[in-house]
């Protein structure tokens, strides 16, 4: 199963931990075999070694056995015998098959070739797996002679794990740092792009470090410097096209005022009061694109709420308020008062009746959500109608008197103030736009 981003469930969503575990698995297995294939060599030499001794030894211990008087051979049993085969002065176990494993029947055969043709040698196995077996003979005498081969497993060295548990350990923090040191300007790179907001103000990237990641930073410095340099003449060009406005704007009512009264006076008047609110709007708006210059501060968001609705009502609209914060938040006052003032205007312009909740999310953030009763948005225009100077055509048209941007100003404020604004229909009718704000408000 797969997340909705792509990735297998189970696997870490951060790169720090997928390289971790990535490189850790590869160390792991790289010294799983590199500790496997020494093994198998120690095995090897170990059974060569084996097999070496294992001639020599049997063929001097056999001939001792062969010129002792019978009564004198058990004393030399203990003797003769090694960690690996002793001898019994009997016929040993009879039956079983013949040695299957390689390694066994490679001893018999060495036994037999060390013993020469002197002496009849056979073989059978004894245990399940055929590592045990025995080799039978009989001496000069006639005496029965069985060698009981019984080959111990290779031990391994007390220091041994312990070596190989420092030597992951050791590998484990080198990745650790080279993880870190290659996920760290990525980190920080991610960090300056979200501090990245409106007001393009946030700190630049310290360019140092190895060679790609000073170019990273570079480039993302003078990034954001452009975009500056972009927004600030944007800015430059409505604040002078308004205040050039200004003068025939001006002009034009002093002429109004000069005319006599008539029905296409008071249409002129109107539509020079749309051009000074549109133009207006318009600057407010771009200024909005720089954030806000205000301070942060202390505020009473209860109070805040409380003179916001107490103002409306003594306007003779009709507007509830519920929730309480219980504590001063740290952020724009002028900023937020103008971001709910846009809301509720929109609200009360479109739904009529309107409702202010605050309260907080489950993960600390300060909710405050504006809703009306009005007809709401078509699921397909709730993120268009954020735009600016974009307006609907149905229930929220031109006749209105909207100049489309009261929300488009409030979307800017809020991510100016770190926040985030989401309109949506409510399921009883109307519309909620929801302000959410840091938690560290």
């Amino acid at each position: 199963m797969s997340r909705p981003d792509g990735t297998l469930r189970g696997w870490p969503r951060t790169l720090f931990a997928r390289l971790m575990v990535i490189l850790l698995i590869g160390l792991v297995l790289a010294q799983g075999l590199a500790f496997s294939l020494v093994l198998r060599e120690r095995s090897q030499v170990a059974d060569r070694l084996m097999l070496g001794n294992l001639g020599r030894d049997v063929a001097s211990s056999v001939a001792i056995l062969d010129m002792m008087p019978a009564d004198k051979r058990p004393a030399w049993l203990d003797r003769l015998g090694r960690r690996n085969y002793s001898y019994l002065l009997n016929a040993g176990t009879a039956g079983g098959d013949p040695p299957a494993l390689k390694l066994s029947q490679e001893a018999v055969a060495t036994i037999a070739e060390a013993l020469g043709e002197r002496y009849d040698v056979t073989a059978n196995t004894l245990s399940a797996d055929g590592a045990q077996f025995q080799v039978h003979l009989r001496l000069s005498d006639g005496s029965p002679l069985t060698i009981d081969v019984h080959p111990a497993p290779t031990g391994l060295s007390a220091w041994l794990p312990g070596l190989l548990c420092v030597q992951l350990a050791l590998l484990a923090g080198c990745a650790w740092i080279a993880v870190r040191l290659v996920t760290r300007p990525l980190k920080q790179l991610a960090a300056a792009a979200e501090n990245l907001g409106p007001d393009l103000k946030a700190d630049l990237i310290p360019e140092r470090g190895p060679a790609e990641v000073v170019h990273a930073a570079a480039a993302f410095n003078a990034m954001q410097q452009r975009i500056a340099g972009y927004l600030a003449e944007r800015v430059q060009i409505l604040a002078a096209i308004s205040h050039d406005l200004q003068t025939p704007i001006t002009r034009m009512r002093l002429r109004l005022d000069l005319m006599e009264r008539s029905e296409a006076q008071d249409k002129l008047y109107s539509d020079l009061r749309a051009m000074e609110h549109l133009v207006r709007e318009g600057v407010t708006y771009a200024r909005t694109l720089h954030g806000s210059a205000e301070a942060l501060a202390r505020v009473d968001l209860d109070a805040l709420l409380d003179s916001l609705a107490c103002d409306y009502r003594d306007g003779g609209h009709a507007i509830t308020l519920d929730g309480k914060v219980g504590a001063p938040v740290l952020t724009r006052p002028q900023a937020l008062r103008r971001i709910l003032t846009n809301l509720v205007d929109n609200a009360l312009k479109f739904g009529g009746d309107v409702d202010i909740a605050v309260f907080r999310e489950e993960e600390g953030s300060l909710a405050i959500a504006v809703r009306d009763r009005g007809p709401g948005i078509p699921e397909a225009e709730l993120e268009r109608v954020m735009q600016p100077f974009y307006r609907l055509e149905t229930s929220r048209n031109r006749g209105t008197g909207g100049t489309g941007l009261g929300l488009a100003i409030a979307q800017q404020l809020a991510q100016a103030l770190g926040g985030r604004l989401v309109l949506s229909n409510r399921q009883e009718g109307g519309l909620q736009a929801r302000l959410t704000l840091p938690a560290q408000a």
